[in-house]
């Protein structure tokens, strides 16, 4: 179903394409719902972004495929994204097509200690029904707003856990349009990095391995994990949770904090005054704002000392 908005020309690899060339594309197969310049602030958690050309909302793994192949098909460049929880867009939005994989393709299968998921199925509703069957080692998950598909793909954790500690296979889709199965060894996890990113995969669905522990020590360990995230975390504002990698040796909010920046505001984003870690969008923030602080943290901790600070939320999209 395409919705019919008002579309600038887009531009994408060079060549200029109308509303009505794009919807004639896109008609051709079945591939979810179709909308034209939207705005990506509706669609990330730092509620910041221009409009995405066109964004594309599929509802099973055929349609995933499909809007894929189509896009590689008429040379449209195109970005994937689950549910927007580390993503902050330029002003400008995106030059492309936004593939969003995240509430219609979300089933949950549990076949004794296994999980079997699709993409876009939330971290926190995989954490809660593993707890729901006594299944330990998911707790850490608990609370991360992002999809499973996310997840996989920056091997995401918190508290001393890791996607790969659990991943056992990962359905993916590769740049030549084939379904493929890795395992977790065939994965290349690291810290906030995979295969996937390497090698510009799509993660389809999810196989995950854990263990029968007692539901009362997983249930509190779940509830401690949430008290500990909404005491000393700005959950309350927009955000794109941990702005920075940790740094080898160091912690990257206390680094910001020791260099005297809590609270330290530029435009519509400041410093988080409860965790010096996270950049929130305090008062319409745009992206230059966000930028433009990230800018002057880096600068400021190298000054002081000496260390180099990573970004972890992933900037994409074009200036105005």
């Amino acid at each position: 179903m395409v919705y019919d908005k008002i579309c600038r020309r887009i531009y994408i690899r060079g060549d200029s394409l109308d509303k009505n060339q794009l919807i004639q594309i896109f008609n051709k197969e079945d591939i979810g719902e179709v909308f034209f310049n939207e705005p990506m602030k509706n669609h990330t958690s730092f509620k910041i972004g221009g409009p995405a050309d066109v964004m594309i909302v599929p509802h099973n793994e055929n349609q995933i495929v499909k809007a894929v192949k189509l896009c590689r098909e008429n040379n449209i460049d195109h970005y994937i994204m689950g549910n927007g929880s580390n993503l902050l867009v330029r002003d400008g939005g995106m030059r492309s097509a936004v593939i969003k994989i995240n509430e219609g393709f979300k089933d949950i299968e549990i076949n004794g200690d296994r999980i079997i998921c699709q993409s876009g199925a939330l971290l926190t509703a995989v954490s809660r029904r593993a707890a729901e069957k006594s299944l330990t080692g998911m707790e850490f998950a608990n609370g991360i707003p992002g999809t499973i598909g996310g997840a996989v793909t920056m091997n995401a954790g918190a508290y001393g856990g890791e996607m790969k500690d659990v991943i056992t296979k990962v359905r993916i889709l590769d740049r030549n349009n084939n379904i493929k199965e890795y395992t977790n060894e065939e994965m290349n996890f690291r810290y906030r990095g995979s295969r996937v990113v390497d090698e510009g995969l799509i993660v389809l669905g999810v196989e995950i391995q854990l263990k029968v522990g007692d539901f009362e020590k997983i249930r509190e360990k779940m509830k401690d994990l949430t008290h500990q995230r909404t005491s000393k975390q700005p959950l309350e504002l927009p955000s794109g949770g941990s702005t920075f990698k940790r740094p080898t040796g160091y912690y990257a909010g206390k680094l910001i904090m020791d260099s005297g920046l809590r609270g330290l505001r530029y435009g519509g984003a400041q410093v988080s005054e409860k965790h010096c870690g996270f950049v929130v969008n305090v008062d319409n923030a745009t992206c230059k704002d966000v930028l433009s602080l990230i800018s002057v943290i880096q600068k400021t901790v190298r000054d002081n000392y000496d260390v180099d600070l990573e970004p972890e939320i992933k900037i994409i999209g074009e200036d105005n």
